[in-house]
């Protein structure tokens, strides 16, 4: 088994005029393309863990043989945030449910509005290359937090719900420098249903 790039759920324009088509085509099929083929690349000598999923690949970092961390944290961590970010956009934006800002409101002081602020702090904070993402800690309380290059919260025992990517090729076609504009539209795209989903799992 290797493997492969997930299919988007939606075509590349179909977040127009918030995320462009051209950086979705170059972001998904350029990109992402890259960390799979790599990981494929780097696993060779290890065919055994091919049969993993990347969850499981990339839960299992701190166990993996030393000649393939780098390469897992750097490749397969790209695939998996890049897998989920896709899966937690949508063109038919919807408010978080009550049930979600309930969620939201027993985790952060501030309910919705401090999850908004806060990410957007962070996420227009973080230096050079990264990505901010809410997570799950083992106990079941959500945080927000930044993680350089391709680095995932599953690396450190917490589960990745929804994670914005602020490395400049997810941006820079559309907004230049200017990644708060880019934030701003993301939210204006977030998957709330899958998000729900993804905390209750």
């Amino acid at each position: 088994m290797t493997y492969t790039l997930p299919n988007l759920p939606y075509s590349y324009e179909a977040l127009e005029p918030q995320i462009d088509s051209k950086t979705m085509e170059i972001h998904h099929s350029k990109h992402h393309n890259t960390y799979v083929t790599k990981l494929n690349a780097g696993l060779e000598k290890h065919p055994e863990l091919l049969s993993l999923d990347i969850y499981s690949l990339i839960s299992k970092f701190n166990e993996l043989p030393e000649d393939v961390k780098t390469v897992v944290k750097n490749h397969g961590g790209g695939h998996l945030n890049h897998s989920i970010f896709w899966e937690t956009m949508t063109p038919n934006y919807e408010e978080p449910s009550e049930n979600l800002k309930n969620i939201f409101k027993e985790n952060f002081l501030g309910g919705y509005d401090q999850v908004v602020l806060q990410f957007k702090e962070l996420a227009t904070n973080l230096f050079g290359s990264g990505w901010t993402w809410l997570l799950k800690s083992p106990e079941g309380k959500l945080y927000i937090r930044n993680y350089p290059n391709q680095e995932n919260p599953l690396m450190y025992g917490d589960t990745p719900i929804l994670g914005i990517d602020v490395w400049e090729h997810a941006y820079y076609l559309k907004n230049q420098n200017r990644r708060n504009e880019y934030i701003d539209s993301w939210f204006q795209v977030i998957n709330w249903k899958e998000v729900e989903n993804r905390i209750n799992k």
